[in-house]
């Protein structure tokens, strides 16, 4: 067991540490880009009823993204950024 913490120290040490910035700790973060929610909705030509129930996003959620009082974060902010890449697949995806 001394090994599994061990290791387990030093991620979280790293974790921090590259929290903070030290630019000493080698490590790949990747992070969706944001997205622009009301100017995707618009250029697939949906209303916000459509988009939220398309998507599966409470309307209330996407009136907040679209006036910037939130952003998409986590699994909504990657399902945004593959609706702008690949919107049609994941219509068929989801019907």
């Amino acid at each position: 067991m001394g090994k599994a913490f061990d290791s387990i120290a030093k991620g979280l040490e790293e974790a921090v540490a590259l929290s903070k910035g030290d630019k000493a700790v080698k490590a790949t973060l990747h992070r969706p880009a944001e997205i622009d929610v009301a100017q995707l909705r618009h250029s697939l030509g949906l209303t916000q009823g459509e988009f939220a129930a398309k998507f599966c996003i409470s309307l209330g959620t996407l009136r907040h993204w679209e006036r910037g009082d939130r952003k998409p974060q986590g699994p909504a902010l990657a399902l945004l950024n593959v609706v702008a890449k690949e919107p049609k697949a994941v219509l068929r995806a989801l019907s």
